[in-house]
């Protein structure tokens, strides 16, 4: 592996603890539309942390920080 994929491993892995943090501080989180609800476990809230944690990494990446 090469400086820049440690890198971005390092800032998925930030964004997926951070969005686990998010998902355990907010606890049972659900979804209501027309008269159903579903219920959102904390997967997707973490995997939504990692995919923002890489999105950071890209702008660090194109703006040059």
């Amino acid at each position: 592996m090469d400086h820049n994929t440690v890198e971005a491993v390092g800032f998925t892995a930030a964004g997926a603890v951070a969005g686990a943090g998010v998902a355990a501080t907010v606890g049972g989180m659900g979804l209501a539309v027309g008269g159903t609800a579903v219920a959102i476990t904390a997967a997707p809230v973490v995997a939504a942390g990692a995919v923002v944690g890489l999105a950071v990494y890209g702008l660090k990446r194109a703006f040059g920080w």
